[in-house]
């Protein structure tokens, strides 16, 4: 496991073309200094995140004189390493020959909500994967509002959903709840979901925050943009930095929809941060006449992807039936992203042109 790291206080921003030895020098000087240097590599630059307390403006000023150093900035944004002053670039988190991020095209994650029965999620993964999905998701732990509703066949689930990524060889996405059950959803899983309810239950984003496995992160019933990205500091902070985040609507004063989901999260997250962002539209909506034209939005907005929750009988699920979609629906979900994809109309939106370093 990896150790949990400190607080970033200031960015070291090398050249372009700067070598391996000036990194090096660097990061002596600062631990000459008791200080701590993080280095993160993009495509074009390297950046050094300094951990430590005791950063004087001589220290400061020595470093930026150093061979190789673009600039020396102070972070000002509460979650450092989630932020685009810490990398300007976008992160990609591969997951089985999968990309998600970095502008390639959006990945749809579909299943069901439930797991019910080996039958029902291994023909939803073969109609999934048909229609165009690349990562298969579907709940064995389900967190409800009441202790009395069906919350999932835990392990025995995870058994049937691995045989459905066997059979179909789509990686699994699957929501752990707790931090006692970390090391078993990992044995099952490709990706871990933090779900909405347990994106502040910082034990658990520390415990996912120590493996090697990415995660995938919902914004919570009520959280602003920064407690969210503050949430996903708490994983990146253990070492882990394969984290996805997933907008899946909020509370507002709006009855007629379970939430309003927030499709301006998908630019403002591009624009603060390098982490991948995807929507669910199923959880965000609440009714699964919304969640097709939702799913498309997002997209055009510039999602990374969608999670989409799809069942052969949504009338008999277990759980979400309302919002859940049919194969058929699905497959007119996927044409509709297909079209959007198409036409590069989520290239049209300038997220990431402009310099970042100088503000937001």
């Amino acid at each position: 496991m990896n150790e949990i790291a400190g607080d970033i206080h200031l960015i070291v921003v090398m050249e372009k073309g700067s070598t391996e030895a000036q990194i090096a020098a660097i990061i002596e000087q600062l631990e000459k200094n008791n200080l701590k240097g993080e280095l993160s590599r993009g495509v074009e630059r390297a950046v050094i995140g300094v951990i430590g307390e005791n950063i004087t403006d001589d220290l400061r000023a020595g470093v930026a004189a150093m061979s190789g150093v673009g600039d020396v900035l102070r972070v000002s944004k509460p979650y450092k390493r989630a932020s685009r002053e810490f990398k300007a670039e976008d992160t990609v988190v591969h997951v089985k020959g999968v990309k998600i991020g970095g502008g390639a095209d959006p990945v749809v994650m579909a299943g069901p909500c439930t797991i019910e029965s080996e039958e029902q999620v291994v023909e939803t993964a073969h109609r999934v994967k048909a229609a165009g999905a690349k990562i298969l998701r579907g709940g064995a732990f389900k967190p409800r509002t009441s202790p009395y509703s069906f919350r999932g066949f835990e392990e025995e689930g995870l058994k049937l959903i691995k045989t459905a990524s066997q059979e179909t060889g789509l990686p699994i996405v699957t929501e752990v709840m707790s931090v006692r059950d970390v090391e078993l959803v990992s044995r099952y899983a490709d990706i871990l979901q933090i779900g909405t309810r347990s994106a502040q239950n910082f034990m658990l984003l520390d415990e996912v925050g120590m493996l090697d496995k990415p995660v995938l992160l919902k914004r919570g019933y009520a959280a602003t943009y920064e407690d969210w990205l503050l949430s996903a500091e708490y994983i990146l902070a253990g070492g882990n930095t394969n984290v996805i985040l997933c907008e899946r609507g909020v509370r507002t004063f709006e009855t007629y929809t379970r939430n309003t989901l927030d499709v301006a999260a998908m630019p403002v997250i591009h624009r603060l941060s390098h982490l991948p962002v995807i929507a669910d539209p199923s959880h965000g909506t609440g009714h699964w006449h919304l969640v097709v034209p939702l799913s498309v939005a997002s997209i055009a907005a510039g999602a990374d992807g969608l999670l989409v929750e799809v069942h052969p009988n949504p009338d008999q699920a277990l759980c979400d039936g309302p919002q859940s979609v049919t194969f058929e629906n699905f497959e007119l979900l996927m044409d509709g992203v297909n079209a959007v994809t198409e036409v590069g109309l989520r290239n049209r939106v300038p997220m990431r042109a402009q310099p970042v370093l100088a503000g937001v």
